[in-house]
Parts: C-alpha cells; sequence; structure tokens
C-alpha cells in the first residue's frame, strides 16, 4: 500500500479545518438562535406570573411615560397602559397562534407531501397542482381575502395561517418520500408483508420527520410576521388582545414624540424572527451533515 502523497496530506488538512471551522460556525449560529428565542419566549410564556400591571387597564394620568419612568420599565402608551405588560401578554396571544398554525400547517404537509410521493399517480398529480395553484397566489392578498370571508377570530386567524404555510412542509415532504420508497429496506418491509400503511407510518415518516420539523420551525417565523402584519393591517385578532403587530398599528401616529410604542414591539418580532431563523438554520446543516 503506497504512502500518501506529499500534496494529499495538506489538502486532507485543509479538508478537516474547514470542517472543523463550519462545525464551529454552526454551533455558535445554533448558540446564537436560542438565545435570542429563549429572551422572547421565556418572558412572554411568564407573564402570567411576572408582577405587571393589568395590560388592558388605562391611566389617562401616565400617557405617554417614557421608558425606565417609575413602574413602567419600557414606559406607557397613549393611554397609559404600561407597555412591558401589553408586549408579554400580547406576546402570549401572538405565540400561541404562531404555534398552533405551525402544528397544523405541519401536520396537514407532512400528510399530504407523503401521500404525493409514496402513491404517485392521479393523488401525486391532485396534490402537487393544489400546491402550484396555492404558490402562484399573492401570500397577504389570500389571507385578507379569507379573513374578510370568515371573520379574524383568534381560531379563524390559525386556520388561516396553517393554510397559508402547509405547503413548505409538503413539497418537502413529497421530495423526501420520492427517495425513501425506493430504498433497500422499504422492498424488504414489503417482501415481509407489510401493508402500505405499515410502510408509510412505522418507516418513511420516522425517517423524514426530523428534516420537516427544521422546516416546520423555520415556518414559526413567518406565522410571527403574517400574524403581525394582519394585526397591523387592523384585520388580525381584535381589540382588546393586545397583538404585537395592534400595538405598532397604535403607535404609529406617536412615532415622532414617542418612538419606545414602534421600536420595543418591532425589537421582539425582529428578535424572535432572527433567532428561529439561525436555529432552524443550524439545525438543517447538522442534520445535512448527518451530526
Amino acid at each position: 500500500m503506497s504512502a500518501p502523497s506529499i500534496t494529499e496530506v495538506p489538502r486532507r488538512e485543509l479538508r478537516r479545518s474547514a470542517a472543523a471551522r463550519r462545525i464551529r460556525s454552526n454551533r455558535i449560529r445554533l448558540g446564537l438562535g436560542a438565545a435570542l428565542v429563549i429572551v422572547i419566549v421565556v418572558p412572554v410564556l411568564l407573564a402570567g406570573v411576572l408582577p405587571l400591571p393589568d395590560p388592558l387597564e388605562p391611566s389617562l394620568t401616565d400617557r405617554l411615560l417614557p421608558p425606565l419612568s417609575e413602574g413602567h420599565l419600557l414606559g406607557t402608551d397613549q393611554l397609559g397602559r404600561d407597555l412591558l405588560s401589553r408586549l408579554l401578554h400580547g406576546g402570549q396571544i401572538s405565540l400561541r397562534i404562531g404555534v398552533l398554525a405551525v402544528v397544523l400547517s405541519g401536520l396537514v404537509g407532512l400528510l399530504a407531501g407523503v401521500a404525493a410521493g409514496y402513491f404517485g399517480g392521479s393523488v401525486d398529480t391532485v396534490i402537487s397542482r393544489v400546491l402550484e395553484a396555492q404558490l402562484s397566489l399573492p401570500l397577504l392578498m389570500l389571507l385578507l381575502l379569507v379573513v374578510a370571508l370568515f371573520g379574524s377570530s383568534i381560531a379563524v386567524i390559525t386556520l388561516v395561517l396553517a393554510l397559508a404555510q402547509w405547503p413548505e412542509p409538503a413539497r418537502l415532504a413529497r421530495g423526501l418520500t420520492l427517495v425513501e420508497r425506493e430504498k433497500v429496506y422499504i422492498d424488504a418491509a414489503r417482501v415481509l408483508g407489510g401493508s402500505r400503511w405499515s410502510l408509510i407510518f412505522r418507516h418513511i415518516v420516522p425517517n423524514i420527520i426530523n428534516q420537516v420539523l427544521v422546516v416546520v420551525l423555520l415556518l414559526l417565523a413567518q406565522a410571527a410576521l403574517l400574524e403581525s402584519a394582519l394585526s397591523y393591517l387592523g384585520v388580525g385578532v381584535q381589540r382588546p388582545y393586545p397583538t404585537w403587530g395592534r400595538i405598532i398599528a397604535d403607535g404609529q401616529p406617536y412615532v415622532t414624540s414617542a418612538w419606545w410604542l414602534v421600536t420595543f414591539p418591532g425589537l421582539m418580532i425582529s428578535t424572535l424572527v432572527v433567532g428561529v431563523n439561525l436555529l432552524g438554520e443550524g439545525l438543517r446543516d447538522m442534520l445535512s451533515r448527518g451530526d
């Protein structure tokens, strides 16, 4: 057996060094993403137990107090309501809608994509055409139309966001299923008498679920943005619920005199979106390398 050439050794070392840098960079991205998500999500989840003023109780004597005012860390709004309390309680509504929407869209997308990829034929044709038709429509216009027809309750907004987001996990699940169904272990399970549903739910779904879940996690950032956009436009969850988009819309007339009314909710939305994206991309890279 011949020894490696002089040029092969440096190349091997360079590849190892590049791989180590990618792993280090990915760990930093995962850590930063997790930290940003925790900074937003944990206070929101604890809003009910923290000593915060009532987010719906006005106090006209405390109107438009700036941040760091006594008893109001982030200041107050145009009706004297504590901004921090409104942001944290409103975040519970926004996150609840976002999480429920991505769970529904992920479940529907996974089942539709696996069915299209495994059964093929007319099933694949119908699901693929529905996907293409929905993706060809302007997303925000579609959401506004559905909300205008069925109202803007929390349940409707959740279903609307789920309807808007199911194509992404469906496309990924279909592609992964097309690859998995051709593998040897599926043929072996089929020879051993496994039914179609057994092959799908005992073999195919467990092998693709991790990659689909990463896409579903990334959809959480999109759901937060869409829910905020609908609330900002006045067709999201209606008052008195203080969602992040509604807080920004209410504070917009005071943007020059009370900058904190739009700055802090905007920072919370952007921090959550950036954190979820970093976390999701880091997990996707980790899964693609098989770590």
